[in-house]
Formats: C-alpha cells, sequence, structure tokens
C-alpha cells in the first residue's frame, strides 16, 4: 500500500502552518506572551493575589491610564514617526490647567479645554517642523520635550499645585455608577481611535503611508499633511491623557509624568504595531496595555528583588523589539514566495 499520498499531505499541512505562522504570527504572539504572563503570575504571586477581581480592576485601570498615550503613540508609529515628546506634553497640559485655574483665576473646565489646544498646537508644531523641513521626528519632538518641560517648570516654580480643575478629577478619578470614569473615557478614547483608523480616508492614508511613502504619494497622497496630522493626534492624546492622570493623581507637577513615555511606546510595541509603519493598529495597542499592565502588576507580586523589575521589564521590552523585526522579515519573506 502506497504512502506517497499521506507524506505528501503531511507535507502540504506543514507548509500551510509554516505559511499561518510567517502570516499570523505578529499578530498571535502578543496573545501568547499575554496568556503566559497570566498563568506565570496566577501561580507565583504571593498569596494567589494576582487572580482577585480586585487586582484584575486595577490592572484594568492602570492600563486605562496608559492608554490615551498609547492611542497617539500609535497613530504615529503607523505613519512611520515616533514622538518623544508625549510625556512632557502630558505633564505640560496637567500644570497649565491648575495654574489658569489657580493662578489666572479661570473657570476649571476653561482652563483644561486651553491645556489640550495648547498640546495640539504643539503637536502641530511637531508636525510642520518633522514635514516641513525634513527634520526627524525623533530630534524634533526630543526639542520639544525640552520646551514643554520648560513651560511646565516655569508655571509651577517646580512647586506642585494640589488644587486641579474638578473636571479632571471626575476624568481621572471618578465614577459612573460602579464603573471608573477613566476606564470608561479609556474605551470611548480607544473606540473611537479605532474607528478612525479602520472607517476614514484619514485612517487608510496613515497605513498606506507609513507602508510605503513614495507609493502613497505616487497615488496621490499628500504625505507630509498626513504625517503632519498623525503627530498632532499624537499631541492631542497626550494633552487629553495629561489631564486625565492629573485628575487621577490629584495634582499638577512639573515632573509628573515621565515613566509614560517608555511605558505607552512599550505598550504598542508590545501589542505588535511595527516601529516600521503601515502595520497595527488599536486592537494590537489594546492587547500591548493589557500585557504592559500585567507585567507591571504581577513584578509586584512575585518574590523578586525590587532593583531587578525594571530590568526585567526593559529585557521583556528587548525581546519585543526582537520578535517585532523577525515578525517583518518572517511576512516579507512569505510575500516573496
Amino acid at each position: 500500500m502506497s504512502t506517497k499520498p499521506s507524506v505528501a499531505s503531511d507535507q502540504a499541512r506543514k507548509k500551510g502552518f509554516t505559511r499561518w505562522i510567517r502570516a499570523n504570527g505578529r499578530f498571535a504572539a502578543p496573545f501568547v506572551t499575554l496568556a503566559v504572563l497570566v498563568i506565570f503570575f496566577s501561580i507565583f504571586s504571593e498569596g494567589g493575589r494576582f487572580l482577585t477581581v480586585i487586582n484584575l480592576r486595577n490592572i484594568l485601570q492602570q492600563a486605562a491610564a496608559l492608554s490615551l498615550l498609547a492611542i497617539g503613540v500609535t497613530f504615529v508609529l503607523l505613519a512611520a514617526e515616533i514622538d518623544l515628546s508625549i510625556a512632557s506634553m502630558a505633564t505640560m497640559a496637567g500644570v497649565i490647567a491648575s495654574f489658569l485655574m489657580i493662578n489666572a483665576k479661570f473657570p476649571g473646565w476653561a482652563g483644561v479645554i486651553i491645556a489640550l489646544l495648547a498640546a495640539i498646537g504643539l503637536g502641530w508644531v511637531n508636525g510642520i517642523v518633522t514635514t516641513k523641513f525634513g527634520l526627524p521626528s525623533f530630534m524634533t519632538t526630543i526639542a520639544m520635550m525640552q520646551i514643554a518641560n520648560g513651560i511646565a517648570m516655569f508655571l509651577t516654580k517646580a512647586r506642585p499645585f494640589f488644587d486641579v480643575p474638578e473636571l479632571e478629577t471626575f476624568l481621572g478619578s471618578g465614577y459612573v455608577g460602579p464603573i471608573p470614569t477613566i476606564l470608561l473615557v479609556s474605551v470611548i478614547s480607544l473606540a473611537i481611535g479605532h474607528l478612525v483608523l479602520v472607517k476614514t480616508r484619514f485612517g487608510r492614508y496613515i497605513y498606506m503611508v507609513g507602508g510605503n511613502k513614495e507609493a502613497a504619494e505616487l497615488a496621490g497622497v499628500d504625505s507630509k499633511f498626513i504625517r503632519t496630522m498623525a503627530i498632532t493626534v499624537c499631541g492631542a492624546c497626550a494633552g487629553f491623557g495629561g489631564i486625565v492622570n492629573t485628575g487621577r493623581i490629584g495634582s499638577a507637577q512639573a515632573a509628573g509624568f515621565e515613566a509614560m513615555l517608555m511605558d505607552a511606546i512599550a505598550a504598542v510595541v508590545l501589542g505588535g504595531t511595527s516601529l516600521f509603519g503601515g502595520v497595527g493598529g488599536i486592537p494590537n495597542t489594546i492587547i500591548g496595555l493589557l500585557i504592559f499592565g500585567v507585567l507591571k502588576n504581577g513584578l509586584n507580586m512575585v518574590n523578586i528583588d525590587i532593583y531587578l523589575k525594571t530590568f526585567v521589564t526593559g529585557m521583556t521590552l528587548m525581546a519585543a523589539l526582537l520578535l517585532n523585526v523577525y515578525s517583518i522579515k518572517l511576512g516579507s519573506r512569505d510575500t516573496a514566495d
């Protein structure tokens, strides 16, 4: 009895599986990473505290606090750009809102609106300088980081403001029934970001420009305008994130949210959004936020040297970067085949 047909079918199945891994590895890997982390921390957390309702709610709230900046990072990475000023602009927005309420006697809501407009304006400047003058976005936004930090330092004189607008407090630490407002704000913002990327011409153009800028321009897309607007959206998200997080912590400080820069980029990358543009999206960012939230939360619940936690987080990010690059190479090889 011949075994050639069965051998051929086995080879076909293996080849099909290999192609599936190449095509879907970027999207499957974050889910596997999240599952592994949840299982690991569920087993090794002290007293089994990880899988409690209270702790899971804490993870969601921590992810929600970071999500607003991560949405902006998603937009700029998809456009093959980067914004390193988001944490500074978040800090600046919170400071401006409190300063205007305390020193200029503006209504709280007016201070919030002006702070948000300031962040949008600086985001637009980032975009214009990057696209019109040809500076790399990482250099432009490093300069803007200093500008935003300088504004926050000048307004506070290095002293924290403990009075924040009521609107900020409600958005950051209020509740709508039993649900934290920050969680609702995060869900709505993520949904809007997703709809913009997948249902609008602007969103489709971001993918086109990030995937292949020259081809997009040949198709009639104004790549400079799209990149400028993507960076401006990032500034808006940073400002809004700063306003919400200022309400969450209850004070505006000149050194408020520095850690959120790397955390937001790490979350987006962990979710599988490409560092080179054109691949990824908000669903990836949601998975990345959960991975990062589980990682940061879980490390506080296992018996590990406190001074190693930052190292472990950095090693996880490094692994995600390597996986990101490797997935791109696999996908490109599959396309070439």
